[in-house]
């Protein structure tokens, strides 16, 4: 399946999340993402597409173990999961969040919450 995001400049990323290798433990549900996490990850060279796999398979990130356990109990709880990913550039990090109802998963920096 592909994806599509609209940049605020008009231009479109787009990416496939078709992925037959991924353990995905968990739907995704509709993907979004903020305008600075995307110019975050292009600035780093970093794929949108490898933190979601990541996310979907119960890679939670650079996340605390409480918060890990936490998070894997929330799967099958239908809890909200976040994971946290520290891009390319080894300082900026970028959260991946999906929703309690898995309608949506979304892509954004931490000030943004």
């Amino acid at each position: 399946m592909a994806i599509g995001f609209h940049r605020r400049d008009g231009t479109t990323f787009c990416m496939d999340t078709t992925d037959s290798t991924s353990r995905q433990k968990f739907a995704l549900g509709r993907i979004v993402a903020t305008p600075a996490a995307l110019d975050a990850l292009m600035r780093n060279s970093d794929s949108a597409h490898e933190l979601l796999t990541r996310h979907a398979a119960g890679n939670w990130g650079e996340l605390c173990e409480v918060d890990k356990q936490a998070n894997d109990a929330d799967i099958s709880n239908d809890g909200r999961l976040l994971s946290a990913y520290v891009l390319r550039d080894g300082r900026t990090k970028v959260w991946v969040i999906t929703e309690a109802d898995r309608s949506s998963t979304c892509l954004l920096m931490p000030e943004e919450y």
